[in-house]
């Protein structure tokens, strides 16, 4: 499955969801769209949440939503390996080039 998602300036933009208590894209394995999809992105921007609501309810019916109002937008470099980590709902985004490996 292709993926819409905002690209500017040579970066992607990603949503996440930092506060404790509930995650966006950790709760919602099965929809990983939700993590790019543009008319988010740009909603959650202008911080439009009644907006944003009423456009998940059409598009993804029956997803998890409690991280809605916590979400953030992170811009990452095109092409670059991530991965969203999650603690307590709290998530976090990891981009593989800057974590710094063990090797056993």
């Amino acid at each position: 499955m292709t993926m819409r998602k905002l690209s500017e300036n040579g970066k992607v933009a990603v949503l996440y969801s930092p506060d404790f208590g509930a995650g966006w894209y950790s709760w919602n394995l099965d929809y990983p769209e939700i993590l790019f999809d543009p008319a988010m992105v740009k909603l959650v921007e202008k911080e439009q949440y009644d907006e944003l609501a009423t456009y998940i309810e059409l598009k993804y019916p029956g997803i998890f939503t409690g991280g809605l109002r916590q979400l953030q937008v992170e811009w990452i470099e095109e092409g670059k390996k991530f991965r969203v980590v999650e603690y307590d709902g709290s998530e976090s985004i990891e981009v593989q080039d800057d974590i710094d490996w063990m090797i056993a």
